[in-house]
């Protein structure tokens, strides 16, 4: 990401109106150069009278009535994303964010966590266009002989259940040999495909990637294809629309969640959230329902969390688990899990 922001510039260009419209609010004048609303902010506390929340978008300054929230666009923007203006750092984040979506200066990319999700995040490469292609069609085979006793799965925390739950096992021949094989399903339940994950670190190479994803294959004349973006990993377990869902980046985020008894979490499988990733959250939520983003406390989290919030905030409300920075979810104890997610109960 770029190292410096021209707050002045930045300023001078941001137009109220363009930042509501960005946020998928609908510009309502009841004067001229001014919006009246409800208040959108994520962190809105009370009612949200239709207008308690007043915008000039001539000044480009905003108050909200009902929860006191004010600032300029930029501060707007900043509580949108899920970022505190009033926090010099998280200020420069939301700036950055800003600067991408709405004037086109990208990014550049995120550093890996310290469990590599953006490993996760590279996909098969596209199929030459000449044969049909299918996404994620369901595998007519099953790995057999997983070893569930692997010293990794029980370095990692995880109980015989859970291992058993999500169908872990060390993997010894194959394309995953000395990898820890990690069921797929959609969210229909059916299994597409196996991920893989090394056990010995000191062993990943750029042909051996820490994590491996399904490779492109054929069957019957038709290229099948898996791609991570099209579902959510622990989707298909959540029934009917919840009240609270929580959004994780990467595997063993997800398994520690539901061991802790968070079993209304789903992981992205990388620091992306993808559209269709993103229309499966809101419809695993309640019409008042709210996503919790807990991505790690790192870049990489922060782009997946703006992410996550810029594709599912103007649905369904959003909040970012705080987590200090340089932690994972599987950082948390379960004491501290049951502080940080104590309103997702």
């Amino acid at each position: 990401m770029p190292t410096w922001v021209n707050f002045k510039e930045l300023r001078k260009h941001l137009r109220f109106a363009d930042a509501l419209r960005h946020f998928g609010i609908e510009v309502k004048t009841r004067k001229p150069n001014q919006h009246v609303g409800p208040c959108p902010l994520p962190n809105h506390v009370g009612k949200r009278e239709s207008g308690c929340f007043s915008a000039n978008l001539e000044k480009d300054i905003f108050q909200c009535f009902g929860c006191k929230a004010k600032g300029n666009a930029l501060d707007f923007c900043a509580l949108m994303l899920g970022f505190d203006p009033a926090n010099g750092e998280q200020l420069r984040q939301a700036a950055l964010t800003v600067q991408e979506k709405l004037f086109g200066i990208a990014q550049a990319d995120a550093k890996e966590s310290k469990d590599s999700p953006t490993i996760v995040e590279k996909e098969t490469e596209r199929s030459t266009p000449s044969k049909p292609t299918e996404i994620n069609t369901p595998l007519n085979f099953t790995l057999k002989a997983l070893d569930a006793t692997h010293p990794y799965l029980k370095e990692r925390g995880l109980t015989a259940g859970t291992i058993q739950m999500f169908g872990l096992g060390f993997c010894k021949r194959g394309s995953l040999k000395g990898r820890i094989a990690i069921p797929l399903h959609d969210h229909l339940g059916r299994l597409v495909g196996y991920a893989g994950r090394l056990v010995d670190d000191k062993a990943v190479t750029k042909d051996s990637p820490k994590y491996r994803l399904p490779a492109a294959r054929e069957r019957e004349g038709v290229i099948l294809e898996f791609r991570k973006t099209e579902f959510l990993y622990n989707g298909h377990r959540i029934k009917g629309q919840v009240e609270n869902l929580i959004v994780v980046e990467g595997f063993p985020a997800l398994w520690w969640l539901v061991q802790s008894g968070y079993g209304d979490s789903v992981a992205l499988m990388g620091s992306s959230c993808s559209e269709k990733q993103a229309e499966l959250v809101i419809a695993l939520l309640s019409p008042h329902g709210c996503c919790w983003i807990f991505t790690d406390g790192d870049e990489a989290g922060d782009r997946s969390a703006v992410e996550v919030f810029l594709k599912v905030g103007v649905h369904r409300f959003v909040r970012r688990v705080p987590l200090g920075a340089g932690r994972q979810p599987t950082d948390c104890t379960p004491a501290e899990l049951a502080d940080l997610l104590q309103q997702t109960r």
